[in-house]
């Protein structure tokens, strides 16, 4: 297989990426972790049912890449990034098993789906040498237009006044931890892509396809938490869209606004995903963060 670069990468961030080790206990922890906005607390936890399958396809293309890799830079964040990503596939599983199941919600049929989405139509493939390095290129482009709606969603919910909706602590900090931590790395993907030679138009090509996949991903893990919560109605699309946007209206989620002027922000051929969000923010957030703290002690 010949070496599918044919770019120069940007500059790497001056920050070395690492993985952070983290402590949750998640004893007696709440399904509405929002106490006032169930729907909103359903919005974030289908992140959980998401990010595990999903960040592990991550670390697997970017473990499939590095071989092609010879600048130095590229591969040293490429690591980084499999690090922190692999962290973050692990914490979340255990939220499925500790929090989720606590509360007599099963999973299992959900992230069924999401490891053969993420395994079997997004993995590797048995192909021939060119078919093997479009598909590569390929699903490093899709991890870059995912990377910029998780680094875009980070640094919202570094920012989101959640504490006046009584957020519980321990779930705040798992998403702001995780969110700093895209912010983080959020130009890695980018920059990764475009060095295996993904062009504007493969890259705005493959945004269009995922800003429907991943909110349709988010919209029915959000239906399938819902539905089988005791403590609220069934619901069909409709009604739970209109609590959604309730929710975004009352602060309790990003709204619909924000999120496609960042979406039409990565059409720009001048797109930087170094403007989404603050690294000193971000770095500030994960000095402080109770888990990452309580890891190290």
């Amino acid at each position: 297989m010949k070496r599918p670069f044919r770019r120069a990468v940007a500059p790497a961030p001056d920050v070395a990426l690492q993985a952070r080790n983290v402590a949750f206990d998640w004893t007696d922890a709440p399904l509405h972790w929002m106490p006032s906005e169930p729907i909103a607390s359903h919005v974030v936890n289908s992140l959980n049912l998401l990010l595990p399958e999903g960040e592990r396809m991550f670390c697997a293309a970017y473990r499939d890449a590095l071989p092609y890799v010879r600048d130095a830079k590229v591969r040293e964040a490429m690591l980084g990034f499999i690090g922190q990503e692999s962290m973050h596939a692990e914490t979340h599983a255990k939220v499925l098993d500790q929090v989720l199941a606590a509360h007599h919600i099963d999973t299992a049929p959900y992230t069924r789906q999401m490891e053969y989405v993420f395994r079997n139509s997004l993995g590797a493939r048995e192909l021939g040498p060119r078919e093997t390095q479009t598909r590569l290129v390929e699903r490093l482009t899709f991890i870059a237009s995912l990377e910029h709606f998780f680094a875009w969603l980070g640094d919202w919910i570094l920012n989101a006044d959640l504490e006046r909706h009584a957020a519980e602590p321990r779930v705040l900090d798992l998403f702001r931890w995780h969110g700093a931590e895209e912010v983080e790395h959020r130009s890695v993907a980018h920059d990764v892509a475009v060095y295996f030679g993904a062009g504007y138009v493969r890259r705005a090509g493959m945004m269009l396809m995922v800003i429907p996949i991943l909110v349709s991903l988010i919209l029915r893990g959000t239906k399938f938490l819902v539905n089988q919560d005791p403590a609220l109605p069934t619901m069909g699309y409709p009604t739970l869209i209109r609590k959604i946007l309730g929710a975004m209206w009352r602060g309790a989620l990003p709204g619909i606004p924000a999120l496609l002027v960042s979406a039409l922000s990565t059409f720009n051929p001048r797109y930087d995903p170094a403007r989404v969000g603050s690294t000193e923010q971000a770095i500030a957030y994960l000095a402080k963060s109770p888990a990452a703290r309580a890891a190290g002690q």
